[in-house]
Order: C-alpha cells, then structure tokens, then sequence
C-alpha cells in the first residue's frame, strides 16, 4: 500500500508512474519545503531516493528561467562533482534528480566559518567544472527585470531609479572579469552540508558569471557581517584579497538590487501564498543604505585593485 505524506493530483500520480526511477511501488512521497517557482516531491522507492522538480511556470517566463539551460548546467554541475547526479529529465514537464545527503544550511549556519570554508571549497569545485551553456549577468538581468516591471505596471519601490547612476559607476568598476559556471542563487537552503562537505543545488539562475558575485551574492542572502565576507573571499582564493572583498560587495549590491524587482514581478503575477513584496523590501532597504553610504567611492576604487593583486601573484616566486 502506498504512504504519501503529498497531497497529488492524478496527473501528479501519472507523472511520476511514468518516470523510470519513481515508477516502482511501493513508493512514499513527500513534499520538500521553500521552492518558490519549483514544487519538489522527494520519492522513496525500491530503487532508492530522488527529487522531482515540478516547475510552477506562472512567472518562470518573465523571470527568465530557461529550463533547458537548468537541464544542462545541473547535468555540468554533477560532472563537476558539486551537483546532484540528474536522473530523467522531460521538457516542459520537470527535472529529475538524486536525492544528496546532507542537512540544507540555514543563514544561522553561515555564521560559522568553518562553514564558510566548506561553502568556499563546493564554489570552487564548481567553478573549476565544465563551463555552463549560457551566462549570468546581474546588469543584464536586472535591466530586463526593470523593462518587465515598466511593461506591466508592477509596483516599484520608492527612489528605486535614482540609483541608475551609481549602477553605472559599479559595472565600468568591475569590468569585464573572468566568468566561470556559478550558481547565481546560492541561498543557504541551496547549500547541503553533511559535515564534511557541501554540495549545491538547483541552477535555475545558473550561468557562466564572475566568481565575486557567487561569493558576494551568497554574503548577502544571508545578511552576514562584513568580517565573514573576509572569510568566505579568503576561503575560497587561499589568502587575503582585499580587492576581491570589495569586487564581492559591489556585486552584493547589485544582486540586492536586481532582485529586488524579482521580488516585484513575483509579487505581480505569482499565485503562491508568499509576500514577496516584503521579502524584496528587506533586501532593497539593505541596498538602499549601501548605495547611500559615504565608502561607496572607497570601493569602486578598491574594486579595480585585483589586476595589481594578479600582477602580484604572477611575480611572487
């Protein structure tokens, strides 16, 4: 007899009736919490666990989630040895993966540094993987994000285009840099940790990016204090690189800003009971006082210092 602790519809049942590894009865399963544009169904069966992500596509096309580069990056990230292994995929229908030990981390964890280190080593491996099909640019995204808001009248916070000229100061900062396949959406529920290592999951943003907005981006989802960002930069590059701290912040920020109006599109269009208006206020108000503060010129200058510290590198014996 069949446990299910989710609630499925027929079509849910059919699906997962017709997908090798979740065919087989008897089977459990049960609904994973978060997933905001993703509902994800844990199967236990005879041959072992997995994970189905089912898309909750009501705002997927104007978040501009493609899945077939979700396909193709989480397939990279498993050869990188940081992802999932990918067990079925079906277009337009869902992902298919294997269930990875671990616990998800949570913003309180990321206050360890001895997490952080861990984090540093998964970011690393995974960058060092094969390139992904497609790339993340903040600058990009949040532009067309700004165009959607305009395009179908979503709500926009106070003072938000008065920051435009200071966008334009951090991107001719931060320049053209080194990509490598990142994550984009490294929010602590994304990172699984068995106590030795971390894994990461879900590439919904995923794209070839600079590696300081990966780590910058995870510094500011969980909102930690600037001394972990010291850590996490120092983690993963193997000594201080007050540059890159500072390229990390100033890519924070615009992660900030960017999803912000995630936050506003989702609020717009989304059906699922969640104020993401608040959620993309927390993160705009942070914004907000960083763009306002006095060091902001301290770090667009302080961002262009990584050339210098690569120069250093290749002329140290």
């Amino acid at each position: 007899m069949e446990v299910r602790t989710a609630a499925l519809d027929p079509a849910i049942d059919a699906l997962l009736d017709s997908i090798p590894c979740t065919a087989r009865h008897p089977r459990t399963v049960e609904d994973l919490p978060g997933g905001l544009t993703n509902r994800n169904l844990k199967i236990t069966n005879p041959d072992g666990c997995c994970v189905v992500r089912i898309p909750a596509e009501a705002a997927g096309g104007l978040l501009g989630i493609d899945r077939a580069h979700e396909h193709a990056n989480s397939v990279a990230a498993a050869t990188a040895g940081v992802g999932a292994p990918v067990l079925h995929h079906r277009p337009g229908v869902g992902l298919t993966v294997g269930y990875l030990p671990g616990r998800p981390l949570t913003d309180d964890d990321l206050h360890d540094p001895a997490v952080l280190t861990r984090v540093a080593a998964a970011c690393r491996q995974l960058h060092a993987g094969p390139r992904f099909v497609n790339d993340f640019d903040m600058f990009v995204v949040q532009a067309r994000y700004r165009h959607i808001v305009a395009e179908h009248g979503f709500r926009l916070p106070r003072r938000y285009d008065e920051f435009a000229p200071q966008v334009t100061l951090i991107r001719e900062a931060l320049g053209a840099g080194t990509t490598v396949p990142c994550n984009n959406d490294l929010l602590a529920a994304n990172l699984l940790d068995d106590g030795r290592r971390v894994r990461i999951i879900d590439y919904e943003y995923s794209g070839n990016n600079d590696p300081c907005f990966e780590l910058g981006n995870i510094w500011s989802e969980a909102a930690l204090p600037l001394p972990l960002l010291d850590v996490l930069v120092t983690a993963y590059y193997g000594r201080r690189r007050p540059g890159q701290v500072a390229r990390a912040r100033l890519f924070a920020l615009m992660a900030k800003y960017g999803w912000t109006l995630w936050a506003s599109i989702q609020d717009g269009c989304s059906p699922l009971d969640f104020d993401f208006w608040s959620w993309g206020m927390e993160k705009y108000d942070r914004a907000v006082r960083e763009f306002d503060a006095p060091d902001l010129e301290h770090l667009l200058r302080a961002a262009r210092r990584p050339d210098i510290e690569r120069q250093l590198d290749a002329e140290a014996p």
